[in-house]
Parts: C-alpha cells; sequence; structure tokens
C-alpha cells in the first residue's frame, strides 16, 4: 500500500469567523484574513508542500478556502466533501441572534452532535461526509494538500483517530492552520509540526 501524507489547512480570517457567524459558502477572507494567508505562505519554514511537492491539491468550494490556496500558491481542484457544515437557517446569523430566537434548538446543536434541528446537517453528518473522504484518500494514498474550514479539519482528526464524535469540541483549529495526518497502513496518525 502507497502511504498518504495530508495536509489540511483550514482557511483564513473571514467577516463571519471574527464575528462568530455561522458562515456561508460565500463569506471570502477578509483583508486581516488575506494579509495573514499571504505572509504565512511567504514565511513558511517548510515551503514544499507549497511549491507543488503533492500529487494532489484540493479546496472546499468555500471562497474563503479558494482565496486562502490562491495566497499559498496553489492550484486546488474543488472537492465538495471538504465543504464547510451547511447550517441551514442559521448561515449568516450570529451566535447571539440564534441563542435569542431559537436558544433550546441551539442548545441541542451544541450538546449533541448528532441533531440538526436548524435545518442544516448535524456535525455528525459532518464528520460521516469528511469520514469518508479520509478513508477514500487513505485507500489512494499520495501526498495531498486540502484547503477547508476549522470544523472540517476538527471532524477530519475525531475520524482519523477514532475519537467519539463529541470530542470534535476539545480539537481547536485556528485559522491558516495546518494539521497534517499520515499513514503506512491501517491507520491515520497525527503529526506535529512540519
Amino acid at each position: 500500500m502507497r502511504g498518504t501524507s495530508l495536509r489540511l489547512v483550514a482557511h483564513g480570517h473571514t467577516a463571519a469567523l471574527r464575528r462568530a457567524r455561522f458562515g456561508g459558502a460565500d463569506d471570502g477572507l477578509d483583508e486581516g484574513g488575506l494579509r495573514a494567508a499571504l505572509a504565512q505562505a511567504g514565511a513558511g519554514a517548510d515551503r514544499s508542500w507549497h511549491l507543488g511537492a503533492y500529487d494532489a491539491c484540493l479546496s472546499s468550494p468555500a471562497v474563503a478556502a479558494r482565496q486562502t490556496a490562491d495566497a499559498f500558491g496553489l492550484l486546488p481542484t474543488i472537492e465538495t466533501a471538504l465543504a464547510d457544515c451547511d447550517y441551514g437557517g442559521w448561515s449568516g446569523r450570529s451566535l447571539e441572534e440564534v441563542a435569542e430566537s431559537q436558544p433550546q434548538a441551539l442548545h441541542d446543536w451544541l450538546s449533541a452532535p448528532d441533531r440538526a434541528p436548524h435545518g442544516g446537517e448535524s456535525v455528525v453528518d459532518v464528520r460521516d461526509r469528511v469520514g469518508g473522504w479520509l478513508d477514500a484518500r487513505h485507500r489512494t494514498g499520495g501526498r495531498v494538500v486540502a484547503v477547508t474550514h476549522p470544523l472540517v479539519i476538527r471532524v477530519a482528526v475525531v475520524h482519523a483517530l477514532g475519537l467519539p464524535v463529541a470530542t470534535y469540541r476539545q480539537v481547536d483549529v485556528e485559522p491558516l492552520a495546518v494539521v497534517r495526518l499520515t499513514s503506512q497502513g491501517a491507520r491515520w496518525h497525527l503529526r506535529l509540526g512540519g
């Protein structure tokens, strides 16, 4: 079996991310997010993955993910499995707005990963979608860079390590974070640094 090296890159800051709003696919990087992405691309200690030392470069369909890939000099193929959570009727609304108008629904969604009372996806749904994609990458092998969303990376780590879905809350992924998963066989390994 061919080994797999997967770099998951969280897109840069967006206005929705900074304001704790449930994002949408059309939310691009804000000015600070773009500057930070360009700075990180130019200052990385290991720039080989920016410069083409990979077999595939993928991106969420979201504008912010594509802009982050562009800032890093990557030419990604769109991968719908890497899309952010579908927040349904909550898209574009702040956490406070939803808490005020639908407190029980928000509580349920935050406390039970299988709940999606807002008309979108549950975290379990996102984990299943992303987990299926990860499992396929594992079988395919190769070196892949994928630009996506913090939540997608959180559930990818949980799936890769075989953790209960609810532990996604304990995985923090900052904008522009790079998480590396590798495998030489039956299981994924989380690799820190480089």
